[in-house]
């Protein structure tokens, strides 16, 4: 074939990819406004972002506005807090510790902070404290307890409700602590393992425990249930439970590092395993370190019970499982995060290459959420 009818072919076969690509994009650009515009009206989100990734491509959407006061719309650079998604980026760290040799998960928490010497807490194991299942801790700390001092003496004087390994328990304490006991073990605070070692290392570039002056103007305003403005404050183990403040675009970076993580170096690969293994069986979820899984497919129903108040709010038996299950490809893991006036979702499926990430500057309920990404990753 002449050459001139290569080049003609060669053309046309691209001008139809790009046609088909930018129709696929229309496509999909209508089936998250069908579903986003519709779950904010009936929320009273003011602003969400939605990052999607398929086809080997990210994919972003915005709606509204970051703030209702000088009506700024939200963008994929727009910063929201994540409330406890932020417990996945904990358990990376304290993984990534364990994959370097400096933090064993199966020791005892005493072992890192001698102050919980001679209690029940202090023999519980770092990852029973990573999973929720070193005993029923509760959801938060008493409002009194707020100083460091009042932590250890809350933890000192705890006293057991259940057999380690028995029961879930969903907790801040809890897994506050295992971020501690982390840092303890590395012997440098928490607040700069997490911003200046595990975020830079993931090239997570806005993303922070503590949103600095420069990028105050991306920060998103929250909105509690009386539409009131508010931002989440400081707190004991803040920055181990909740404390993450990012964009769309770094969630989603973040959550690919999680589904494809082979571009780090090795260790942190290895903490990315580390996360996603399962330790304990909960129903038809699996725990993992910060990840909650499900084997793949799923249905919706199994994941709106999965991420249901009486998973956050009520004592779960469950089995432990040894040796911890391997992390699976085959697999929808999941994590939601709330505060006061924001609410997230993320949730990745590695044998489909698929990830969906949802911020919205409004706490609503996590069914929405779930029901919300599995009807966008529904078919793609």
């Amino acid at each position: 074939m002449p050459l001139s009818r290569l080049a003609a072919l060669a053309a046309a076969t691209t001008l139809a990819l790009g046609h088909a690509g930018a129709q696929a994009d229309d496509q999909l650009q209508a089936k998250v406004d069908r579903i986003i515009r519709p779950l904010m009206q009936e929320q009273g989100i003011s602003g969400m972002a939605v990052a999607i990734y398929a086809r080997d491509h990210a994919h972003y959407f915005s709606y509204g506005v970051a703030s209702k006061t000088d009506n700024v719309p939200v963008s994929r650079d727009t910063l929201f807090e994540i409330g406890s998604l932020s417990k996945t980026y904990t358990a990376t760290l304290a993984a990534l510790a364990s994959a370097e040799g400096k933090l064993d998960l199966a020791a005892k928490a005493k072992r890192y902070h001698p102050a919980l010497a001679g209690t029940p807490l202090g023999d519980a194991s770092v990852l029973d404290l990573g999973a929720y299942s070193a005993d029923c801790l509760p959801l938060q700390f008493p409002d009194e307890v707020q100083s460091p001092q009042q932590v250890v003496d809350f933890f000192r004087h705890w006293q057991p409700r259940a057999k380690p390994g028995t029961q879930r328990c969903y907790s801040n304490p809890s897994l506050g602590l295992f971020g501690d006991l982390a840092a303890r073990a590395q012997h440098q605070p928490f607040s700069t393992l997490m911003s200046d070692g595990l975020l830079a290392e993931m090239g997570l570039k806005t993303t922070y425990l503590h949103v600095p002056t420069s990028a105050q103007g991306l920060y998103a305003q929250g909105y509690d249930a009386a539409d009131k403005p508010v931002r989440v404050g400081p707190g004991p183990y803040a920055d181990e439970a909740y404390g993450i403040k990012t964009s769309a675009s770094d969630l989603l970076r973040y959550v690919r590092l999680n589904m494809q993580p082979d571009d780090l170096r090795p260790a942190l690969v290895k903490a990315t395993e580390i996360t996603r293994q399962g330790y304990f069986q909960v129903g038809a979820m699996t725990q993992g370190l910060g990840w909650e899984r499900y084997p793949y497919p799923v249905t919706l129903a199994t994941l709106v019970d999965g991420n249901s108040p009486r998973l956050i709010r009520e004592p779960q038996a469950i089995t432990r499982l040894q040796p911890a299950l391997p992390a699976q490809a085959a697999a929808w893991y999941n994590k939601t995060g709330s505060t006061n006036g924001f609410g997230a979702y993320a949730a990745f499926v590695p044998s489909e290459q698929l990830a969906v990430v949802l911020l919205a500057n409004r706490n609503y309920p996590n069914e929405a959420r779930v029901r919300a990404a599995f009807e966008i990753l529904s078919g793609l």
